[in-house]
């Protein structure tokens, strides 16, 4: 029997915020560190967008399912790579999941980073967690190291 990964699909209030969120994000305004990400849709092939908050953690960039196996992360998987935008500023990437076994200190990262905000659908795993109690809600929470084109340098 196949199980549906998990997904804490947002209300209709929270659906409305991250619109106004992305909609600033395109426009210049970055809250928090939010970004546009657009991804090609895994079956219609159309663009999606949806606001997220990169983690610029020991040089790389990463993207971090705060919800779990959302839209974003499926089409993500399909697409390969996508594109940010904050503003006029749109850097192009490819993207590479990572095991979950990889990822208790990302994951504290960016609950360091944006707990706040994300903590909630976390299970009670937080910054002070150890890495068992990390790796113990990894796998609901998918994380994707991303490579930006070579013209486009990843932020300092």
């Amino acid at each position: 029997m196949t199980t549906t990964p998990a997904y804490d699909k947002p209300g209709r209030l929270t659906v409305r915020l991250n619109g106004v969120i992305g909609w600033f994000a395109r426009h210049g305004v970055s809250f928090a560190g939010a970004a546009d990400l657009a991804v090609r849709g895994r079956t219609s092939g159309t663009w999606r967008r949806v606001p997220v908050n990169p983690l610029t953690y020991r040089g790389s960039t990463y993207l971090v399912s705060a919800r779990g196996t959302s839209a974003w992360v499926r089409n993500l998987r399909a697409a390969g790579g996508g594109t940010l935008r904050v503003g006029r500023r749109t850097r192009s990437f490819t993207a590479e999941e990572l095991p979950a076994a990889e990822t208790p200190e990302l994951l504290r990262a960016y609950l360091k980073r944006w707990g706040w905000e994300v903590k909630l659908h976390f299970g009670g795993a937080g910054t002070d967690s150890s890495d068992e109690e990390l790796l113990a809600v990894a796998p609901g929470h998918p994380v994707f190291r991303l490579t930006f084109a070579a013209s486009e340098p990843e932020p300092s």
